[in-house]
């Protein structure tokens, strides 16, 4: 697999493209520039398969009809956030006048926790880690060695948690039992910022000193 980084928006949120040996792919957190991304799917002569939100802010979703339109795929959230896509009050984009509100369509496809998830060619674990939103999710592909993460677990710091639904005490022990319980050397990419692993973090991160 290869994965392609783009970060998108003025936000820089980091958006993720899976790409197997067939050149289908899956795009993870679609945030903004849907033109350039649309661009770039299209230089790069790959086939969407569908589009795997880690959670519903604002920030992580500008992007998503513009490619959900124009590739006739499905979208993939957490259930505790079934309502967000439609609202600017949940989604954050209401809190930030210098930006629109973002109003999408309803997930395709609702997750529940942890469960095995297969899409196309693609096979991965999804883990329920909440605290930075109600249902923000992280995709582990452990026999390819990664997990995208979403805005739970940065290099050095971790999620926000003064949003609608966020919390610290949530969020610390879901890393701890569902993030930290990864092998220390999977590749960690985050929501923002450069990719880190549990290793790293474990030793690093002061966020966690005392888990």
């Amino acid at each position: 697999m290869r994965i392609h980084i783009h970060p998108l928006g003025p936000i820089q949120t980091n958006c993720y493209i899976v790409e197997d040996e067939k050149k289908n792919c899956l795009l993870f957190d679609p945030g903004e520039d849907g033109e350039a991304l649309l661009s770039e799917i299209r230089k790069l002569s790959l086939k969407p398969v569908a589009i795997l939100l880690t959670h519903a802010h604002f920030d992580h979703i500008g992007a998503l009809e513009k490619i959900r339109t124009a590739y006739e795929i499905p979208v993939y959230l957490h259930v505790a956030e079934k309502k967000w896509l439609a609202s600017p009050e949940l989604n954050g984009s209401a809190k930030y006048p210098v930006f629109p509100d973002v109003i999408c369509n309803p997930a395709d496809v609702l997750l529940h926790d942890e469960k095995q998830l297969e899409i196309g060619p693609f096979k991965m674990e999804t883990r329920h880690v909440p605290g930075h939103s109600p249902g923000s999710v992280c995709y582990i592909f452990e026999e390819e060695g990664f997990a995208i993460v979403g805005d739970t677990l940065f290099q050095g710091s971790v999620g926000r948690t003064d949003l609608p639904g966020g919390d610290t005490e949530t969020l610390l022990k879901a890393i701890h039992e569902q993030l930290l319980t990864l092998d220390d050397e999977i590749v960690i990419y985050p929501g923002h910022g450069p990719a880190t692993t549990p290793g790293i973090e474990k030793d690093q991160n002061p966020y966690l000193h005392g888990f």
